[in-house]
C-alpha cells in the first residue's frame, strides 16, 4: 500500500463532487418569503459545523423489507386512526359543545393526510372530508416541516390547521405497523359521549309504539323465489258443452309470490283462437267462484276503534284476534300434485305431469319421489310403414333409397360419429387384419394365401394377395374395398341388404366374399388385442363366455381334462405346449371355436421375451442402411444438437422418432423401436451421440451378416 504523504498521493477532497455552488440564504416557506440562511448547507451540499440534516418525509428503520422507493414499497398502505373533536355551539340552547367523530388517514407512500367524519343521519352538518387528502405542515412555529409517521400515536392530541384531534384508537394494521417501528403505543381512550344526540335518541326511543303493529313481510319469499317458476301440464275435459272438447293447458306458479297463470296449448288446424292467456296472472281462489264482497270488507288488517270520533283525534287499535275478518283460501304449491284436480273458476283441471325442475323442488322440500305422469289422451295409432319401392340395380342401394325420401335426393349419410371413433389415429390404425385361403378344388387356388382387411371406421372390406415366388399368380389388390353382402339375399328387394361387420369375422370363420369362399386362418396382434379389448363387441374373444362354455362339460369329461394334464406334465412344471392344449380343446363334447381357443391360449399362456442380440440388430441396420446408400448421420447430429437445448446429451425416444421421420431414416419402425431401446437410460431418453455413432456404417461398419440371419434378426426385433 503505498503512503498518503508520497508526493503523487495527496488526498484531493473534490474527487467524484459534482456540485461546487453556494445555497442561497432566502427561500419562500409556505408561500411567505423569509431569510433561511442558517438553516441552509454549505457549499455543495454539504452540512456545516452544528447543522443537522432536517428530514423531508418520514424515515423507516433499514436492514427490514425492500430498497424500494417509498411509493412502491408502501403503495395502498395506509394508516387509519379514529379520532374526534369537540366544537362550540354558542347559537343553539339545546346544547353547548358537540362532539364530532372523524377517521384521520396517514398515507404511508408521500405521508399526505386526509381527515374524514362519517356522515350522521339528519345531522344538518355539513359532513364527508374535513381536510383533503395533502401533506400538512406542524403548527407554528415550525410551520415549515410537516407531519410524518413519528407524529402519531394513540390516546394523545394532535392539530391541524388551529383543530385540536384527539386519537383514540387504531386499526390493527396500524397498530402492527407502529409496534414494528419500534412506536410505544399508548392504551386506547374512549369517546365522550354528544349530550344532544343522547337526547335525540331518548326522543326516538319514546316516538316508538308499546303495542308493535302486525308486519306484513314477503321480501323474503321474493328474494329467494324470485324468477323460480313451477310448470305443470294439465288436462281440461269440456265435451260435455256443446262444441267442447278435450283441452291441454299448461299451469305457471310462481314461487315468489303463489300466483298462477295458464296457458292453453293449441294444437295446429284445431279450428280454435290462439288467446293470449288462458287465465291471466294472480291468486287462485279454491272455493271459486266466491260470491262478491263489499268494499272494505276483505282488508289485510283489521282494526278496532277505541274511542274517539272518526277521523282525527280518535284511537285504534289492531285486532289481534281478527273478529270478522273474511278469509279466503287460495292454493299454494303444496295443493298441487301430479293426479290432483283443482278448481279454476268452476272448472275442473286434471294435473298429469310436471318438469324437471318442479320435481327437483318437490323431491327436497316435500320427500315425493313418485312422479308417475297420468296418461289422458289414447295410444295414437301406429304411422304406417312408407313402402319403398323394390331396388332397380342401378347405383347403390343407399342412393335409391334416398331418392325416394324425398323430391330433391340428398346423398347417403355416413355414421360420423363411428367415422371419429374409429378412424385411424396416431400408430393405431384400427384396421383388423385376417389371413385367409380360398374354399376351392384347384390345386393352385388351394396354395394361395390372402389378407383380408376390415376397417372399422365404415365396416368395409378389402382383400389382397401377397406375391409368392413361382406360384404363377400375380399378387395384388383382390378385392377393392367396400362394403361386401352377405349371401343368399335377393337383389330387387325393398329393404335394405346386409353387409359383413366386423363381428362376422374370427380365426376359423368361412366367409362367402362375392360368391367366393373364403376360411380364415390366423390374424394379426392387432386383431387379436383388439377383440379381447372390446369383448361386448366380439363374443368370440370374450374370455368369460369362452370360460362358461368350458365350465358345462360333465364330471366325466372333466376327469378325461385332469389326467391328459397329468400326462402332458410328468415334471409337474404347471406348462404344457400349447399343441397339446389345443388337441384336447378341439376334442371336447364343447364345441369351441378356433379363435375361442386362440383366446385361451393367449390368456393363459407363459411368453418369455427373448433377449435381442444388440451387435447383430447393429448389423442388421447398417446392412439396410448401406443398402439405400443413406450417409446424412453429419446432417442428423446438427438437427439432435439443435433440439438438445439444454445441450445434454440425451434426447427423448419420441423426439428422435421425428427426427427419423423427417430425414427418411430407411428403417422400419420396429427396427428403429429395437435400437432406441437398447440405448435408452434409466429416464427414458437416448444418447443421440453412441445410437449414431454405432449405425454409421461408414466410421464404425459392423461386421457382415449373411441374408438368412438377417431376416432371422428383423423378425426377433419384431
Amino acid at each position: 500500500m503505498a503512503l498518503p504523504m508520497l508526493p503523487g498521493n495527496s488526498v484531493n477532497r473534490n474527487l467524484g463532487k459534482d456540485k461546487f455552488h453556494k445555497s442561497q440564504h432566502f427561500d419562500y416557506s409556505n408561500g411567505v418569503a423569509m431569510m433561511v440562511g442558517s438553516e441552509k448547507p454549505g457549499i455543495g451540499g454539504e452540512l456545516l459545523l452544528g447543522q443537522s440534516a432536517r428530514p423531508k418525509y418520514s424515515l423507516f428503520p433499514k436492514g427490514e423489507g425492500s430498497d424500494a422507493p417509498a411509493w412502491v414499497a408502501f403503495d395502498k398502505q395506509v394508516l387509519c386512526f379514529d379520532a374526534y373533536f369537540q366544537e362550540a355551539v354558542p347559537q343553539r340552547r339545546e346544547e353547548k359543545h358537540r362532539v364530532r367523530k372523524c377517521k384521520i388517514y396517514f398515507y404511508l407512500e408521500d405521508d399526505t393526510i386526509q381527515v374524514v367524519e362519517p356522515e350522521f343521519k339528519n345531522s344538518g352538518i355539513p359532513q364527508g372530508t374535513l381536510i383533503r387528502r395533502h401533506r400538512i405542515p406542524l403548527p407554528a412555529p415550525k410551520d415549515d416541516c410537516f407531519y410524518n409517521v413519528h407524529h402519531f400515536n394513540i390516546n394523545q392530541e394532535i392539530v391541524f390547521y388551529n383543530r385540536t384531534f384527539m386519537i383514540t384508537d387504531c386499526d390493527p394494521f396500524t397498530h402492527n405497523f407502529l409496534i414494528k417501528m419500534g412506536v410505544r403505543l399508548n392504551p386506547p381512550a374512549s369517546t365522550p359521549a354528544d349530550p344532544y344526540t343522547t337526547h335525540r335518541q331518548e326522543m326516538e326511543e319514546n316516538m316508538k309504539p308499546l303495542r308493535p303493529y302486525e308486519r306484513i313481510d314477503s321480501l323474503k319469499q321474493f328474494l329467494e323465489h324470485d324468477r323460480k317458476v313451477l310448470r305443470f301440464y294439465c288436462y281440461w275435459d269440456d265435451t260435455e258443452s256443446m262444441f267442447g272438447d278435450p283441452r291441454e293447458l299448461i299451469l305457471h306458479y310462481f314461487l315468489a309470490d303463489d300466483t298462477m297463470e295458464i296457458y292453453e296449448v293449441v294444437l295446429p288446424n284445431a279450428g280454435r283462437d290462439a288467446v293470449p292467456k288462458f287465465l291471466h296472472r294472480g291468486k287462485l281462489p279454491k272455493h271459486a267462484p266466491i260470491p262478491k264482497h263489499q268494499p272494505g270488507e276483505i282488508t289485510n288488517r283489521t282494526v278496532l276503534n277505541v274511542f274517539g270520533p272518526v277521523g282525527q283525534g280518535g284511537r285504534y287499535i289492531l285486532d289481534s284476534l281478527k273478529t270478522g275478518a273474511v278469509e279466503e283460501q287460495f292454493y299454494k304449491d303444496c295443493d298441487l300434485t301430479i293426479g290432483g284436480v283443482i278448481n279454476v273458476w268452476g272448472r275442473r283441471m286434471l294435473i298429469c305431469d310436471c318438469d324437471n325442475f318442479t320435481k327437483e323442488y318437490y323431491r327436497s322440500k316435500y320427500g315425493i319421489e313418485d312422479f308417475k305422469p297420468v296418461s289422458y289422451q289414447a295410444s295414437l295409432p301406429p304411422k304406417p310403414a312408407r313402402q319403398v319401392p323394390p331396388y332397380t340395380g342401378f347405383g347403390s342401394e343407399e342412393d335409391s333409397l334416398c331418392s325416394c325420401q324425398g323430391l330433391l335426393p340428398k346423398p347417403p349419410q355416413k355414421d360420423f360419429k363411428k367415422l371419429m371413433e374409429k378412424d385411424r389415429h396416431g400408430l393405431v390404425s384400427n384396421v383388423l387384419r385376417f389371413v385367409a385361403k380360398m374354399l376351392t378344388d384347384s390345386s393352385i387356388d388351394k396354395e394361395r394365401v390372402f389378407i383380408i382387411y376390415v376397417y372399422l371406421s365404415d365396416d368395409t372390406i378389402a382383400v389382397f394377395e401377397p406375391p409368392q415366388r413361382n406360384s404363377g399368380v400375380i399378387g395384388g389388390k383382390f378385392l377393392k374395398r367396400g362394403q361386401v353382402k352377405k349371401p343368399g339375399q335377393e337383389l330387387f328387394k325393398s329393404e335394405m341388404s346386409k353387409y359383413f361387420t366386423a363381428q362376422d369375422l374370427y380365426v376359423g370363420a368361412r366367409l362367402d366374399l362375392n360368391n367366393q369362399p373364403f376360411q380364415l386362418l390366423d390374424a394379426d396382434e392387432f386383431t387379436f388385442d383388439y377383440m379381447e379389448q372390446h369383448a361386448d363387441e366380439f363374443p368370440k374373444a370374450n374370455i368369460g363366455i369362452i370360460i362358461s362354455k368350458v365350465k358345462s362339460i360333465s364330471e366325466e369329461e372333466q376327469k378325461k381334462v385332469k389326467q391328459f394334464f397329468t400326462m402332458s406334465d410328468p415334471s409337474s412344471t404347471g406348462f404344457i405346449p400349447y399343441e397339446s392344449f389345443r388337441t384336447l380343446l378341439a376334442e371336447m363334447a364343447v364345441q369351441l371355436f378356433e379363435h375361442e381357443i386362440i383366446t385361451l391360449g393367449r390368456n393363459y399362456s407363459s411368453r418369455e421375451q427373448p433377449e435381442v442380440d444388440l451387435g447383430l440388430v447393429l448389423a442388421v441396420a447398417q446392412d439396410q442402411l448401406k443398402k439405400n446408400n443413406f450417409e446424412n448421420f453429419t446432417d442428423m447430429i446438427r438437427a439432435f444438437t439443435h433440439e438438445d437445448r439444454d445441450r445434454s446429451g440425451h434426447l427423448s425416444s419420441k423426439e428422435a422418432q421425428i427426427i427419423f421421420k423427417a430425414f427418411r431414416l430407411p428403417l422400419s419402425d420396429d427396427l428403429q423401436q429395437a435400437l432406441l431401446e437398447k440405448f435408452q437410460d434409466e429416464s427414458e431418453k437416448i444418447d443421440y451421440h453412441a445410437f449414431l455413432s454405432n449405425i454409421n456404417w461408414r466410421e464404425n461398419p459392423a461386421p457382415a451378416v449373411l441374408p438368412d440371419v438377417t431376416v432371422k434378426a428383423s423378425l426377433k426385433a419384431v
